[in-house]
């Protein structure tokens, strides 16, 4: 019995942090320093943030030494669909290949769910649902995968060890107030 709960233990998990509440990219972030703290590899890969901004977490973990990657090109608003198209596909080979052979213990797929959520342009061909829930299954033993952004695909909670919904109670931009540098981004 104590060998079975060893083994279960060294099983890679997946966790969910989804909703539309504020809370989920930050909850990996917390989650990306605990697991550093223990010697952890990790690779945080954003699929809507795009690198031609500059994001508090992505200052900080350069300082700590855990690697992000911004794959996108901002708001699905702020491009052409096919810029989109060509920054998920470009996410979804990179991120393919990290989670398979990079040798990491943790890889947070930020925002992965809002990609998989669009409906404005066809997704379907360049981030296939199908190969991401294939990815998480026959991902190396070890690795534990964190998914985060709001709509959470049915197929990805049932896969999931763990799912976290965040919900809005009450939230400062319902007063006219902006995101805050430092707090949202």
């Amino acid at each position: 019995m104590e060998e079975l709960i060893v083994n279960k233990a060294k099983r890679g998990l997946t966790l969910v942090y989804t909703g539309d509440g504020k809370g989920k990219t930050t909850a990996a972030l917390g989650l990306a320093i605990r697991a550093a703290g223990r010697g952890k590899r990790i690779l945080m890969i954003q699929f809507i943030k795009s690198p031609e901004r500059t994001y508090g977490e992505k200052i900080m973990f350069e300082k700590l030494g855990i690697e992000i990657v911004q794959t996108g090109v901002g708001f699905t608003w702020t491009k052409t669909p096919e810029e989109h198209r060509t920054a998920l596909q470009t996410a979804w080979a990179f991120t393919k290949e990290k989670v398979l052979f990079g040798g990491y213990d943790v890889v947070i797929l930020d925002e992965l769910n809002n990609a998989l959520a669009i409906e404005k342009f066809p997704i379907e061909d360049v981030l296939p649902l199908k190969e991401v829930l294939d990815l998480i299954q026959h991902r190396p033993k070890g690795l534990h995968l964190i998914i985060t952004g709001r709509s959470a695909k049915e197929e990805i909670i049932d896969c999931a060890d763990l799912v976290t919904e965040m919900k809005p109670v009450k939230h400062y931009y319902n007063e006219g107030i902006p995101a805050v540098k430092g707090i949202e981004f």
